[in-house]
């Protein structure tokens, strides 16, 4: 049986420079940790390595200006992260922007998704 294919989506990627790009597996990063406080947890919940979190965090705060994460290492209080005022108009204007480019391109998106083909049995 056929299924209607997903709705299609924009995945928006902004490349600044060299190696300085802001899309949505940071966006998302900088959600997680604003939810969770915890860098680690963060990955976790992202199904990535807690080197990898850390290293994509560190990337975004060598990017800007000003740090977007700020963090506490753990011990008997336990440590903690969270994200600066920077951190939040960073996330909030790349959310902005992608919101944007998906509504500016809702007519082409529906013409490209009707230019489809149908796939037999969903494979």
């Amino acid at each position: 049986m056929n299924q209607p294919p997903d709705e299609p989506r924009l995945r928006l990627r902004i490349v600044f420079g060299p190696g300085e790009m802001m899309g949505p597996g940071k966006a998302e990063l900088l959600e997680r940790i604003r939810a969770t406080g915890s860098i680690a947890a963060a990955g976790r919940e992202m199904g990535m390595s807690y080197k990898r979190a850390w290293m994509l965090v560190e990337t975004l705060n060598a990017m800007f200006r000003e740090p977007l994460v700020t963090s506490t290492r753990g011990g008997t209080g336990g440590g903690g992260a969270s994200l600066t005022d920077t951190g939040e108009s960073v996330l909030r204007l790349y959310r902005a922007v992608a919101a944007k480019a998906a509504t500016a391109g809702t007519t082409e998106l529906s013409a490209l998704q009707a230019m489809l083909s149908d796939i037999p049995d969903g494979k």
